[in-house]
């Protein structure tokens, strides 16, 4: 059976449509939750006499004091790094009495606070990183292909950002640096499906005879729908793997990527190249005269 992407394309319209109106009613309601790389918070440089501890032992501490979700690195010389919402003292003092019935004694090498100045940097660089990809993929596309097929792709690709961001904002997941890291190998990703298909495109069309442009368009979706499916299942198996085994410091980073490669699947698929039809001219959109 095949899918009918042009003739319903109305419908795929209706349903991103809906989406983003849902998630920016969800921006300006709640707004997103973002982390200390964002909001500011306490920064903590412990060494513990155990130089074997490791990072999960330190969540569970930290867990018991409702601070379960914080960054935990482990330095190279076996101290551990953490970041956490800013809290009292007093509940700090707390946190380190933990550590020490918990885990064993340690050394805090460094305790401050961590302004939000680093959360405006991460923004513009996150969004000059975005505006540049979009140029460069928007020339790639046009070099490639034609001008319109790029301007159709990098719309998409937006689609599939802002519905990442969606998600985060109505599920308030906190937002922090691996987000944003997420979302940059969403446009990485994201843009490779498009690309095959409108490869196809390009191909049945150098073959027209009596095909409609959306008979086209129908053909090369349904000829590539198989690769791009197998292609998406085989990245969520991977990353439905990580969410739940992956423990709590790659978590974010897999769920962004898991909603950013469906949406990047179903944006592919039904409203790219339905966006392409719709800047070709209507003379464009006939069989080739004999």
């Amino acid at each position: 059976m095949k899918i009918d992407i042009i003739g319903k394309r109305k419908y795929w319209y209706i349903l991103s449509a809906a989406l983003i109106i849902i998630g920016i009613a969800s921006l300006f309601a709640q707004g997103l939750n973002f982390g200390i790389d964002f909001s500011g918070g306490s920064l903590l440089h412990v060494d513990f006499q155990d130089s074997n501890v490791e990072v999960e032992q330190v969540r569970e501490v930290l867990g018991s004091y409702e601070l379960g979700g914080s960054s935990i690195q482990k330095a190279g010389d076996g101290s551990i790094i953490i970041r956490m919402p800013e809290v009292e003292q007093d509940k700090l003092e707390e946190v380190y009495q933990g550590f020490t019935d918990e885990i064993g004694e340690f050394d805090l090498l460094r305790s401050e606070k961590v302004g939000p100045v680093m959360g405006s940097e991460l923004r513009r660089a996150a969004l000059l990183a975005l505006a540049i990809a979009a140029v460069l993929q928007i020339l790639y596309i046009t070099i490639r292909f034609e001008f319109k097929f790029g301007i159709a792709a990098i719309l998409a690709l937006l689609h599939d950002v802002f519905i990442t961001v969606m998600v985060f904002s109505i599920m308030q997941y906190e937002v922090t640096s691996t987000f944003v890291a997420a979302v940059l190998t969403i446009i990485g990703y994201s843009i490779n499906d498009t690309i095959v298909i409108f490869d196809r495109i390009r191909e049945n069309l150098k073959n027209r005879r009596k095909e409609t442009l959306s008979e086209i368009i129908n053909n090369s979706v349904n000829q590539t729908l198989v690769r791009s499916i197998n292609t998406t299942l085989a990245v969520v198996f991977i990353l439905v793997a990580l969410i739940f085994l992956g423990g709590e410091t790659i978590k974010d980073f897999a769920v962004a990527m898991l909603i950013g490669v469906i949406s990047g699947a179903y944006s592919s698929i039904f409203i790219a190249s339905a966006l392409w039809y719709e800047f070709k001219p209507e003379e464009h959109k006939e069989p080739k005269r004999a």
